[in-house]
């Protein structure tokens, strides 16, 4: 795959770099989470909310809403699904990684397939951080060459939580596979046997 930067134009549509934050606390305690050859992600980490960088991210990235401060770590090169939430979410590079993304816009609305083709890829550099706007198709960050990322992930508190009424009112909700997480996946992924509504079409994308 071509790999853009993200402080190219093309990154813009997706979502912005967040100029002026730096997060050298976050980063430092990253380095004692696990980094396993598989890629591992936890939703929150209480010990991240007693760190002076998590009211930044709180009163002035998410604008004072309740966040949840968690990770995504291991070694990943395969797309294998897409996901989508109905709020932001923050990207903190603790190694050099690269995410590859789409828009919801582009999800066929009839049948809710979405082609691999259209996914562009960027690289994010270690020490920045981004915002993914609400819209931004992403999913697990990706490192080249076997290469292990780490990877902070802020999203609004209780995303990617268990659902606990599952909805069944429209079309999109067979989409619906935690709480403020809607995913497509592909059929070569394995994630059918949990669950996962199967509808990525094309190649299964890999570095």
């Amino acid at each position: 795959m071509d790999i853009k930067s993200v402080s190219s134009s093309s990154f813009e549509k997706y979502g912005r770099i967040l100029a002026g934050h730096r997060f050298p606390q976050l980063i430092s305690a990253m380095e004692n989470t696990p980094q396993p050859d598989s890629v591992v992600y936890e939703p929150d980490v209480p010990a991240f909310h007693d760190l002076s960088e998590a009211a930044v991210l709180k009163d002035s990235v998410f604008g004072g809403m309740p966040i949840q401060i968690g990770y995504c770590n291991g070694k990943n090169d395969t797309l294998s699904a897409v996901e989508y939430h109905r709020s932001s979410e923050i990207n903190i590079a603790c190694t050099d990684l690269i995410l590859m993304l789409g828009r919801q816009q582009d999800i066929d609305a009839a049948s809710y397939t979405y082609d691999t083709s259209r996914m562009e890829a960027f690289s994010l550099p270690a020490g920045t951080a981004v915002e993914l706007y609400a819209t931004t198709l992403h999913y697990a960050p990706c490192a080249q060459g076997g290469n292990a990322f780490r990877c902070v992930v802020v999203l609004s508190a209780g995303t990617n939580l268990p659902l606990q009424n599952a909805s069944s009112t429209g079309k999109e909700d067979a989409l619906l596979f935690a709480r403020n997480k809607w995913l497509i996946a592909h059929k070569e992924s394995g994630l059918e046997k949990d669950g996962a509504f199967i509808g990525l079409v094309g190649d299964n994308l890999t570095l």
